[in-house]
């Protein structure tokens, strides 16, 4: 199959930066969201991204506007939906959200159109279910943020068709990302299953007070070589976003285990999500960390 239109549906903070990836790798390329505040905030904030990487030398300036000549904003869903060879889904990470979608895509999209899910922890096969073609829907998993991420995870479920996984990996490595096939499905699949048990064992610690938060990331960064500490981490991801995953792991497994952390519960109710709303565990003032 020959991919030549993506549509990327969600334009919040993984949705507009994978579009943008899209564009550079060349597909004629559509981010939706029904919110027309939110396109506009997403072509503001790939502007300057985008103005960053020619002043690095990432780009040329050239190739910035041939990128943002394939890149097109809509808001109304089935008309951007009607004309893509491949979608990837980016909304918030609530599964009956993305069912509800995924039943619209299936009306909209032309039979052959391929229908990914970038999210971080629910399994295709949930999604598919929805659809009439469930050997067309597989995870396409992007890191945040994906301009700078060098990582995609494709998960198969039993129903995922080789072509798919084999077409979606190609989409995935003309983005200029590495793409790793996972045969079976598994919440969460691999880099969050490991993160998830990092970040579990690091708040039990905070929550029983062994250390402060800030010294368990200091810890992390100085013996373990992280890059960011895991609460930190937390906070950069979105602690609404680490609140859905395990929200969506105990609704499957029913393990009080894995039921949102005390800490995290207090910070969604107190609307602390970290960076995107200026405190989560830290405080950003001016783009400045602040305990």
């Amino acid at each position: 199959m020959n991919i030549r239109k993506v549509l990327v549906v969600g334009a919040g903070q993984m949705g507009h930066q994978i579009a943008m990836l899209s564009a550079l790798g060349g597909f004629e390329t559509t981010l939706q969201d029904v919110n027309e505040s939110a396109l506009e905030d997403a072509a503001t904030k790939l502007q300057k991204l985008m103005e960053k990487w020619v002043q690095k030398q990432k780009i040329t300036e050239n190739e910035k506007e041939v990128a943002f000549s394939r890149l097109s904003f809509k808001s109304h869903l089935e008309s951007a939906a009607i004309e893509a060879d491949f979608i990837i889904e980016a909304i918030i990470e609530k599964l009956d959200a993305k069912q509800e979608l995924f039943k619209k895509l299936d009306k909209y999209a032309k039979p052959e159109t391929i229908l990914a899910t970038n999210s971080s922890t629910i399994v295709n096969s949930l999604v598919a279910s929805v659809t009439n073609r469930p050997d067309k829907v597989v995870n396409m998993h992007f890191f945040f943020p994906p301009l700078v991420m060098n990582c995609v995870e494709v998960v198969k479920s039993e129903q995922t068709s080789e072509e798919t996984a084999r077409i979606t990996m190609g989409v995935s490595e003309q983005m200029n990302r590495s793409a790793v096939l996972l045969h079976k499905e598994i919440s969460g699949f691999i880099a969050n299953r490991i993160l998830g048990a990092l970040q579990r064992e690091a708040v039990f610690l905070y929550e029983n007070g062994y250390a402060d938060f800030q010294d368990i990331d200091e810890i992390c960064k100085k013996a373990l070589h992280h890059p960011i500490g895991p609460f930190e981490l937390m906070d950069l991801s979105g602690i609404d976003v680490g609140y859905f995953v395990m929200q969506q792991r105990f609704n499957e497994t029913g393990d009080p285990a894995d039921r949102p952390f005390k800490s995290i519960v207090e910070k969604v109710e107190r609307n602390e999500l970290g960076r995107k709303t200026g405190k989560g565990f830290y405080e950003y003032t001016n783009q400045k960390t602040k305990v």
